[in-house]
């Protein structure tokens, strides 16, 4: 079967190109630390920069002065790892080739056939559906204290780049995307390829928790991924519930860790956690 075509990607407008000539992003109204684009696939260079890449180490507070460049140029950030001992994403084999359009796909269906494929045997039980959508705190008429997605991924990034660890040369990268959950699609990511191969397919799941759950892509290696929450599951039904939808997106967070069920899982790694982390064997 030969590779989806990248239909609806291909029509985002890029304004990375621009910064070939002028790498400090000022014509696009920004002020760029030092960086390069990075174009390398697994069949070579792409036709078009797939994002900008940080030089130097992520810091506290490189997040928030990139975010002008989601209003001013469509490019949003994501923390990555620049030299893990699988290399930086121009190491990577991303495969934009090789990824549909998450849009053209629907977040129950793709939960639904990998829980079949995946965990229906595990669990011995029929796929239950997308949990319920997890209400903001304090979001009755007139509250003003609901968190903000986006300020709650700032601090995540802050947090993940200040304690270390996760990622061993945290760098910030800039891609165009048109929401946080298509920034692995945007770049050709293929760290669940053993479990998926469109990653395009998982992207329309991320779009849908950004919507039940205010989540945000935060972070990239190789093979995992870490998105903040902004409205994580306050209650244990309401996480065991999650669970099983994370159970589908990634076997191996249940399948090869310490919470060897559903519902431990749920307990001790939804119940509350503003971070969500994936990897995939």
């Amino acid at each position: 079967m030969p590779p989806p075509t990248v239909t609806g990607m291909a029509t985002l407008p890029n304004p990375l190109p621009k910064l070939t000539s002028d790498p400090t992003g000022a014509a696009l109204g920004l002020q760029l630390p030092p960086g390069r684009l990075v174009d390398a696939t697994d069949e070579g260079a792409w036709h078009e920069p797939l994002l900008w890449l940080a030089d130097g180490d992520a810091a506290p507070g490189d997040w928030a002065a990139l975010a002008p460049a989601r209003r001013s140029a469509g490019l949003l950030p994501v923390v990555v790892d620049g030299g893990g001992p699988h290399g930086g994403p121009q190491d990577w084999e991303l495969a934009p080739a090789a990824v549909s359009y998450p849009g053209d796909h629907d977040a129950d269906e793709v939960l639904a056939d990998l829980w079949e494929e995946y965990a229906a045997g595990e669990t011995q039980e029929e796929w239950p559906g997308l949990a319920d959508a997890t209400a903001a705190p304090d979001s009755g008429a007139g509250s003003d204290s609901a968190e903000d997605p986006d300020a709650v991924a700032m601090d995540i990034a802050d947090d993940l780049v200040e304690s270390g660890g996760l990622l061993e040369e945290p760098r910030l990268a800039l891609v165009p995307a048109r929401r946080s959950a298509d920034i692995p699609a945007a770049i050709g990511w293929s760290g669940p390829v053993n479990h998926e191969g469109d990653t395009a397919r998982l992207c329309a799941v991320l779009r849908s928790w950004e919507d039940r759950f205010g989540i945000r892509v935060v972070a990239l290696g190789f093979d995992h991924l870490l998105v903040s929450v902004a409205f994580p599951p306050a209650t244990l039904a309401e996480a065991e519930a999650v669970a099983a939808e994370h159970f589908a997106f990634c076997p191996d967070n249940i399948l090869q860790s310490s919470d060897t069920s559903v519902r431990a899982y749920a307990e001790n790694r939804l119940l509350g956690r503003p971070v969500w982390h994936f990897w995939w064997d």
